[in-house]
């Protein structure tokens, strides 16, 4: 079996326990996948299972190329295709498996979800990196700037990485060790406390931790 799966995110919401603790959840829709390729060390240098999340595509979106990679192991085009790794298991994953949430995660296990962060754009130095800014009074004229940037005689330059104002967001952002709620089976769902980065209807990765 593998160690992840390609995910949807749904949105969040809460649940609570048999003792009324409510826990804030991310309700991510976790495959199916197929599996696409089995890179072997052999003919590719490394091992790795490729799989694609099964979604709708149209044809036309799909060029010769890739098509062809998609035959070539006997499913249909998906737009997102990652590797993971292969554990240990009852019996390896061959071409065209369809995997399911179930069969990879179990309800109170520990997961890595990786995803991409919003796009906030440009933004300064309080919202970016959380400075706390200058005096809010009349004649300040120190309320949102970032301040000294370095020494004048020496090293007389902006030392590199320098926190400043910039592109902030969409960015490869990882989350550890977030605990499964729960696993909806029927709709391939799991509900994993806390939050997950990105928009609703981004793709993450999820593996085990």
């Amino acid at each position: 079996m593998v160690d992840g799966l390609i995910g949807i995110k749904v949105g969040m919401t809460q649940v609570f326990d048999e003792a009324g603790v409510v826990t804030p959840v991310t309700i991510i829709k976790a495959g199916p996948c197929v599996v696409v390729q089995k890179k072997s060390k052999e003919k590719d240098g490394y091992e790795t299972v490729q799989l694609g999340l099964v979604e709708f595509i149209r044809p036309s979106r799909v060029k010769k190329p890739r098509a062809g990679h998609f035959k070539k192991a006997g499913v249909n085009p998906c737009r997102i295709i990652r590797e993971f790794s292969e554990i240990g298991g009852d019996e390896a994953v061959k071409l065209g498996d369809h995997i399911l949430a179930q069969q990879v995660f179990q309800p109170q296990e520990k997961i890595n979800v990786i995803g991409t962060s919003k796009g906030h754009g440009f933004a300064g130095v309080i919202k970016r990196h959380h400075f706390g800014g200058g005096r809010g009074s009349h004649g300040s004229m120190f309320h949102r700037a970032p301040g000294s940037i370095g020494a004048s005689a020496y090293p007389a330059r902006v030392m590199a990485g320098m926190r400043a104002a910039g592109h902030m967001g969409n960015e490869r952002v990882t989350v550890k060790n977030l605990k499964i709620m729960r696993i909806e089976e029927q709709d391939n769902l799991l509900l994993v406390a806390g939050a997950v980065p990105g928009r609703n209807g981004g793709y993450v990765l999820l593996k085990k931790a």
